[in-house]
């Protein structure tokens, strides 16, 4: 799902979007001429790798997607806590959105159940 960015209305409107067998389901408004808030929920199943083994696993997701997106280049005006996402191309597209946040996600340290039971000495990277 597509949605250009000047057309994003003030109140908040309900979306859902999915990829695969993940789904993003929530709300975006415009708070600002340059800012959109998107509150969200991630579900669905995704594989990823245990870190330590190498086996693939598929995780079920239940993730909160609480985020700003910025058209352009983002000024921070304030000391906000938000993760802020710049738009280059004037167009939220949300399938794009969760394949970030995969990616995210996949990106995390992960052990598998049989690895997170082991005990053995491995080498650690700090």
């Amino acid at each position: 799902m597509k949605i250009e960015f000047k057309k994003v209305p003030q109140n908040p409107k309900e979306f859902s979007s999915s990829l695969d067998s993940v789904e993003i389901e929530g709300t975006f408004c415009k708070i600002s001429q340059s800012l959109v808030k998107i509150d969200a929920v991630l579900k669905g199943n995704t594989q990823i790798n245990c870190c330590r083994c190498g086996i693939t696993d598929t995780i079920a997701l239940n993730e909160d997607a609480n985020f700003l997106l910025s058209d352009g280049i983002y000024k921070e005006d304030s000391k906000s806590e938000d993760l802020v996402i710049e738009i280059d191309n004037n167009t939220i597209d949300f399938d794009e959105i969760i394949q970030s946040e995969l990616e995210s996600i996949k990106s995390d340290y992960y052990l598998c159940e049989n690895c997170s039971h082991d005990d053995s000495e491995f080498q650690k990277e700090f």
